[in-house]
């Protein structure tokens, strides 16, 4: 009989995909190379033990590997790989290295010379893309700065964006960051909240950025668990001068009163005078 099993490979790195919810999402590749790892490395060992537990694997070594002890870590794993043993790494959920630990265990795994190989499976970024409808580019960024100034410059880099953004919150900054998305991005952009993927309580809401605000007040349920936000691609692009108009308002707004300022970025962008003092506003408020 034919054998399909892909077992871990030894002086290899294997970086393994597992559920971002529904902990029935892990693949038969992932199995087969957790059950046989010499070494199972987990942004959390508690997290990952208790997967192993649902699925009956009786795991080899396992070790953590997070945020705070990235190198150190890789360096004992380098090790392993040279000694001809076999090396897995997981995440907490999703795939490792997209908006979670692994980028440096990788890269240092690379430099050493050994092998890497990518176990694919589920990916809170793919699996909201998949329900949003959107068509053509999309830019995925992650979690945004938890600091709200932070927070506003990273969103006012991506105005002129000309395709969907996407990003990761947790449940107690998702009303602030919708506010700012709003602020900033506009209300006529379209937005997919969702919300649990793949988890019990799982949900996605389609609406515009302005109408947002008011689905999350409308239920304490609406602001719980963890969210991917898809912004939809601007409907019509931002025009170069609009762009030019709000750097020069920026610059003038650090040396001169606020109507002065507007007055004079209206005479050297040919800007609408009205529209760059309400601007104005705007930016002083955020500071």
């Amino acid at each position: 009989m034919f054998d399909a099993s892909q077992p871990a490979r030894p002086g290899v790195l294997h970086i393994v995909a597992t559920p971002i919810g529904n902990l029935r999402d892990l693949s038969q590749h992932a199995l087969d190379v957790l059950k046989t790892a010499d070494i199972v490395a987990a942004e959390d060992t508690r997290t990952t033990q208790g997967l192993l537990n649902v699925h009956q694997i009786q795991a080899g070594k396992l070790t953590p590997l997070h945020d705070h002890n990235e190198e150190i870590a890789a360096t004992r794993l380098i090790e392993a790989l040279r000694s001809g043993q076999s090396v897995a790494y997981v995440s907490d959920a999703g795939t490792p290295g997209i908006s979670d630990p692994g980028a440096r265990l990788v890269n240092a795994v690379r430099t050493a010379g050994f092998e890497i190989t990518p176990i694919p499976g589920p990916s809170a970024v793919a699996t909201a893309l998949s329900v949003a409808g959107i068509e053509g580019a999309w830019l995925f960024y992650g979690f945004l700065p938890a600091k709200p100034a932070a927070r506003r410059k990273v969103l006012e880099s991506l105005v002129a964006a000309p395709h969907a953004l996407v990003f990761y919150e947790a449940p107690h900054r998702i009303e602030e960051t919708i506010d700012d998305l709003y602020a900033v991005l506009g209300g006529e952009r379209t937005l997919l909240f969702a919300r649990e993927l793949t988890k019990k309580f799982e949900q996605l809401h389609a609406c515009t950025l302005a109408d947002a605000p008011g689905w999350l007040a409308a239920d304490d349920n609406h602001r719980r668990g963890e969210f991917v936000l898809v912004v939809g691609a601007p409907t019509t692009q931002l025009d170069e001068s609009d762009v030019e108009a709000r750097r020069v308002l920026e610059i003038l707004l650090e040396e001169l009163p606020l109507k002065q300022a507007a007055h004079l970025a209206a005479r050297l962008t040919g800007a609408r005078k009205n529209a760059l003092y309400d601007l104005a506003l705007t930016l002083k408020e955020e500071k």
